[in-house]
């Protein structure tokens, strides 16, 4: 029943530290977004079927331009609240990409749809017999064909921009309070560029040649909107001409053939309002504004999916490391009664014999006599080893400053007896202050100091020392255990912060091959790490590291 229990341990052991690294590693995993992730064959197929889709709507409507169709007043307010909506829900959800991504080019990007979604308003709000017979905010004849104009040719500037200071592997950080003051400049900027934009159409429209008569095109609006439609194509070739692409470039590319195919449509191949052009390419330049709306609100579900999941996996982690601690929690009851108590009587027993039998036993009597006491403080050695590490990381740190120094010189104190009357040259060097929890870190000392006495037994003049390496930065503080003893081949140092690894055998230095692996562990829930160096037969050193805190380890 023991045996068994003992060898479940390791198996449970494995398994507390298989999740407690899964956890770390899902918390430094980088978190994927359109502008990161690299496009792939589906993306590119759908990407590609909806381009031909509409190139073929285009090529079936562009002959028909021109036909004159009824008046539908309500479909302007209708179609620029759907691009207003849109867009501030495209740029919404671009700004907080930014925030989380620190990318300044996403950051662009979004002031882009945030200007499109305020040039929509001032349009609709300046459309002549819509509000007011000639349009609001003191609007002309030419007010809503050029702000028409501005709101297309400044998009395609806003992409270009985007694509020229994108970040080609923006870092992963949390976002800071000043992240809201750039959003805020941001939306400030592309309010500012709006107004600007309107007075320049409204008050300042007769320095602006006329492009329109009635609700029909002027030769000047001819070489206007190609300039502005330029820029579109300027747009879509940059975006082409990238070498590394990612999804929301993809569609970015989708959305800007569609904004050619809504100016292509609406005013250059169309004669003017309410035509068959004006109407469809109005529809193009609705598709416009959803395409990258639709693939982000996508992205955000499955994002939401995903997160899902892994609450559903933490949760059935959680219950199965719970399971795992009761099951440990069982095993230190059991070790600390059942096997402690036969143990006990073993070697009083023992020792009653060593007692009144020593001087009638012969040599080869007391020889095995020695060797059930010394059996038996060893199997007391595993057994309290065990309970220590069954015992980590079931509680809380507690952490307070910890004088180093006086730690050490305390713990050799309590290890003088293993010194068995050897004089060992301790040196003690400047250690500090650290931030650990007291009883968690007179553990780890006491492992190492005890291996560095026990390993210089064979050595005429024992040399140990404990010191605080010059090299030290601003993140990590990083200590040592030095010793001239036995040391250890460097080829098995995998094996050195293993449970029950041992690299001596029991008849040259005893032990149970727990010690390192105890100190393992309480480093790691430090967050700091640990290594070794070491020559066969010249002595080890152990390292370890603790994270700076306001200028302490």
């Amino acid at each position: 029943m023991q045996l068994l229990k003992i060898e479940s341990i390791e198996r449970l052991w494995a398994f507390r530290l298989f999740t407690e690294e899964t956890a770390s590693e899902s918390t430094k995993s980088e978190v994927e977004f359109l502008s990161t992730l690299p496009v792939g064959r589906g993306e590119r197929r759908l990407a590609l079927t909806v381009v031909l889709l509409s190139v073929a709507i285009f090529l079936a409507a562009a002959p028909f331009a021109k036909i004159p169709l009824m008046p539908i007043w309500a479909f302007i307010p209708i179609y620029q609240s759907a691009l207003v909506i849109n867009d501030l829900m495209t740029a919404a959800l671009l700004f907080g990409q930014s925030s989380i991504l620190r990318s300044t080019a996403l950051r662009v990007l979004a002031t882009g749809y945030l200007f499109t979604a305020f040039m929509a308003v001032a349009h609709a709000l300046t459309f002549p017999h819509l509000f007011a017979a000639t349009g609001l905010l003191g609007a002309g004849t030419q007010t809503t064909a050029w702000l028409y104009m501005f709101w297309h040719g400044g998009f395609p500037l806003f992409v270009i921009a985007y694509v020229i200071i994108k970040d080609s592997n923006p870092k992963i950080v949390s976002m800071q309070r000043r992240t809201y003051a750039v959003v805020l400049y941001s939306i400030a900027g592309a309010l500012i560029a709006t107004l600007g934009f309107t007075y320049l159409a409204t008050t300042g429209q007769g320095i602006l040649p006329a492009i329109m008569e009635g609700h029909h095109y002027t030769d000047a609006m001819k070489v206007v909107i190609s300039s502005v439609w330029m820029l579109s194509l300027l747009a879509l070739i940059v975006l082409l001409r990238q070498e590394k692409r990612s999804v929301l470039d993809l569609w970015l590319m989708v959305a800007m053939c569609a904004w050619l195919f809504d100016i292509a449509l609406a005013a250059v191949l169309n004669g003017g309002r309410f035509d068959l052009g004006f109407y469809v390419g109005r529809i193009y330049g609705l598709l416009a504004a959803s395409f990258v709306l639709l693939v982000l609100l996508f992205e955000h579900g499955m994002l939401y999916a995903r997160l899902v999941r892994a609450h559903k996996s933490e949760q059935q982690k959680t219950a199965e490391l719970m399971s795992a601690n009761h099951e440990l929690e069982a095993f230190s009851y059991s070790v600390s009664h059942d096997l402690r108590t036969p143990l006990r009587a073993v070697n009083g027993y023992a020792k009653m014999l060593e007692a009144d039998y020593r001087e009638s036993l012969d040599e080869e009597g007391n020889r095995l006599l020695g060797v059930v006491l010394d059996r038996s403080r060893q199997m007391g050695e595993l057994i309290d080893d065990l309970l220590a590490f069954s015992r980590l990381g079931r509680q809380p740190l507690k952490t307070y400053p910890v004088q180093l120094e006086s730690l050490v010189r305390l713990i050799l104190d309590e290890l003088s007896p293993d010194y068995e009357g050897r004089v060992i040259d301790f040196t003690i060097g400047k250690l500090g202050i650290v931030e650990s929890d007291p009883m968690l870190m007179k553990q780890v000392l006491l492992n190492l100091l005890g291996n560095a006495i026990k390993f210089t037994r064979n050595v005429n003049h024992a040399v140990i020392e404990v010191g605080c390496r010059d090299d030290a930065t601003d993140n990590e503080k990083i200590y040592y255990v030095k010793d001239n003893g036995a040391g250890f081949d460097m080829r098995y140092i995998d094996k050195l912060f293993g449970v029950f690894q041992r690299l001596h055998s029991n008849e040259e230095f005893d032990g149970t091959g727990i010690g390192l692996a105890i100190v393992q562990r309480i480093i790691n829930r430090h967050g700091g790490r640990v290594w070794a160096d070491a020559i066969v037969g010249s002595g080890a050193t152990i390292y370890f590291s603790f994270p700076q805190k306001n200028g302490r380890a």
